[in-house]
């Protein structure tokens, strides 16, 4: 098993450039299966759950070319209708097959979905949905079987809560059902807005995109021709490493990055008196003199994002003084604490809040274990500052989403190197 040797360094300095967004790619070649053509598609990360995603569809029957950040793939004889346990309990984004197949052919059967074990995410909410848009759901020895044999129908589908995997299922399932489906109380994320905008061009009416009521138009099962389309970039890489700037107190530039879907961090950059300007698709950060401590609370898009609130707490251990994170997402996402502590970091933690109190000694490495993918890019993040040398362990998670990172870090300057346990 692979494991990441950190040692700590005074500054970074440079530029990286920010891959395609994994959380945009995988809905986006889940709604693959909607088309009656080769798709093309480019800037697509070249992560495991990529990979993994991309042989789920091979095993219902796709083909592709994969070439690196490059993708061509065809579903048109896809015939396969079964999602096995093996590839879905390794990624929870395979529950994103269920609405299109679902939708494409009347049967699916998707195994209980796995991933990062950082709280409970139900499914119920997609379940919910489909049977209002006339899908039969059972769930059987730990399978979602559902079965919609005359297509499914538009329906009024209102969340009881923001899900984004949710609403990027029955996006895709109200692509090709019959009638107008309307999804009330829908999810606003970038990720989201890129899967509406290619079902958009690849021919269905869709009107609300980047609000909370979408409004879709169905084609009663009639395959969609896509156009070729680029990934976004990767709003939680972006912010990762405009972090690695932060927590060094370095100056470091982003490239090939979209500063509108990262005000929310911007802002939390800014609070703690860092400077950062916006060029086109390039963000620099520079160092500060006094590293502000801040209080932050996690929140669906346009909020502070779940996905980078354990980088900033690692960033928030080189503050000056308390700062307070509240996460109202997950409940479980604060495993990465007692691996900070480890380091030195002093933090406390109450129900869903956590104090972090600037250290007045400086963290030392030693050796951490990565509990989920974001969890991993905290500790990789102290480790960059921490006296001696860190061993960060279990890093298949950090694989899952980020590519390439220790070549980047070592671009920048980072002392990182991956060794076999």
């Amino acid at each position: 098993m692979d494991y990441l040797k950190i040692q700590g360094i005074d500054k970074l300095s440079g530029s990286v450039k920010i891959s395609g967004a994994k959380n945009a790619a995988l809905p986006l070649l889940a709604s693959t299966i909607l088309a009656k053509n080769d798709v093309n598609i480019t800037n697509l990360p070249n992560v495991v759950d990529i990979r993994t995603l991309l042989k789920l569809l091979g095993i219902l029957g796709s083909t592709y070319n994969h070439n690196d950040t490059k993708l061509t793939i065809n579903t048109v004889n896809m015939n396969e209708t079964k999602a096995n346990y093996d590839i879905v309990k390794t990624m929870r984004a395979s529950i994103l097959v269920l609405g299109p197949i679902l939708a494409r052919h009347g049967h699916c059967e998707v195994s209980l979905p796995g991933g990062c074990a950082i709280g409970q995410r139900p499914v119920d909410l997609h379940l919910k949905a489909l049977e209002a848009m006339g899908a039969k759901i059972e769930i059987k020895a730990g399978y979602i079987e559902a079965t919609a044999p005359n297509g499914l129908n538009g329906a009024t589908i209102v969340f009881d809560k923001i899900t984004v995997t949710g609403t990027e299922n029955i996006v895709m399932a109200a692509a090709l059902a019959k009638g107008t489906t309307t999804i009330i109380n829908a999810a606003k994320e970038p990720e989201v807005v890129q899967l509406c905008e290619v079902i958009r061009d690849a021919g269905v009416k869709i009107q609300g995109i980047g609000t909370n009521t979408i409004i879709i138009e169905g084609t009663n099962q009639e395959l969609l021709e896509f156009k070729p389309f680029e990934i976004i970039p990767d709003r939680i890489e972006a912010g990762t490493y405009l972090c690695a700037g932060a927590i060094t107190n370095s100056e470091l530039t982003i490239t090939n990055a979209n500063a509108k879907h990262l005000d929310s961090v911007l802002a939390k950059f800014n609070e703690m008196g860092f400077e950062t300007k916006v060029n086109n698709t390039n963000i620099t950060i520079y160092p500060t003199s006094h590293i502000k401590p801040v209080n932050l609370i996690t929140t669906e898009y346009p909020g502070f994002p779940t996905d980078m609130q354990a980088q900033f707490m690692a960033v928030a251990t080189m503050a000056n003084g308390v700062s307070v994170i509240d996460e109202k997402l997950f409940e479980n996402r604060f495993m990465h604490v007692s691996e900070l502590v480890r380091m030195g970091a002093n933090i406390s933690l109450n129900g869903t809040v956590a104090t972090i109190t600037g250290t007045a000694n400086e963290l030392i490495g030693t050796d951490v274990m990565a509990t989920d993918l974001r969890a991993s890019s905290a500790m990789v993040l102290a480790a960059l500052v921490a006296k001696e040398e860190t061993r960060v362990h279990r890093i298949y998670h950090l694989d899952r989403g980020y590519n390439n990172l220790e070549e980047k870090l070592r671009n920048l300057g980072a002392k990182i190197i991956r060794d076999k346990e």
